[in-house]
């Protein structure tokens, strides 16, 4: 298995539950199979407008995963109580808008400097690690505010780039992400990544040095609709050099 760990969002298998509102198929089993298959941890993200995951789910994932859980959430007090309740073993923090379709950047840490410290300290008090979901870029890891132990490097400038077909604009994405990722290191910073990951283009994602742990959901889920979430594992777990 690579060094690099692999941890599997199961967001969208509660998108697909939550498509017919039916009790399958269920995140939790989703979860248990993934560990099974090699993945270290499982990732959720509990959005305000709970459009797949649930409450009950991250109470069940708690209760159910042996390895790293990982909720991603915003800064809202409502997520912050649920994260106390729960006790994952991590909280990323995301920034989020009701009428996104995901995630569409990194949390701008020097704009919501304030509420990010004051969500670190709370969730640092609570005994949960905590991680920031950024983009790319050197000001922003100039810029952490203290509490948080990890950051989450936002992949989808390059992951955009490998499917335009251009060697150069890959190579300019790269360039961004090993710049903010040895500065992320250099600083004592755990390094993750993530965002439109695929077997494709994880490759040099999980090569980077000081890498430790890639989150990898959609392109995963995808795939395991039509090979099963123990093949899809794997095959993502080999791309990582595993």
């Amino acid at each position: 298995m690579s060094q690099v760990r692999l941890s599997v969002n199961v967001d969208h298998v509660a998108t697909l539950r939550q498509a017919r509102r039916a009790p399958y198929p269920d995140p939790v089993e989703a979860g248990r199979l993934a560990e099974e298959a090699g993945a270290s941890g499982i990732t959720a993200h509990l959005r305000a407008d709970r459009r797949h995951i649930q409450d009950q789910d991250v109470e069940r994932l708690r209760a159910s995963v042996r390895g790293k859980l990982n909720m991603e959430m915003s800064v809202a007090p409502e997520m912050l109580a649920v994260a106390e309740a729960v006790r994952p073993d991590q909280v990323t923090l995301v920034p989020e808008r009701p009428e996104e379709i995901t995630t569409e950047g990194g949390l701008d840490l020097a704009h919501h400097h304030a509420a990010v410290a004051a969500a670190a300290e709370r969730l640092a008090q609570a005994g949960i690690a905590v991680s920031a979901f950024v983009d790319p870029d050197e000001r922003q890891i100039d810029g952490v505010p203290p509490g948080i132990a990890g950051l989450e490097i936002n992949t989808d400038a390059y992951t955009r780039a490998t499917l335009s077909g251009s060697p150069e604009n890959v190579e300019r994405e790269l360039a961004k992400i090993r710049a903010a990722a040895a500065l992320a290191v250099a600083r004592g910073f755990h390094l993750y990544a993530g965002h439109g990951l695929t077997t494709a283009n994880v490759g040099p994602i999980a090569a980077l040095p000081g890498m430790e742990e890639l989150n990898i959901g959609h392109a995963l889920i995808a795939r395991a609709v039509l090979v099963g979430i123990t093949a899809a594992v794997r095959e993502m777990l080999r791309a990582m050099g595993g």
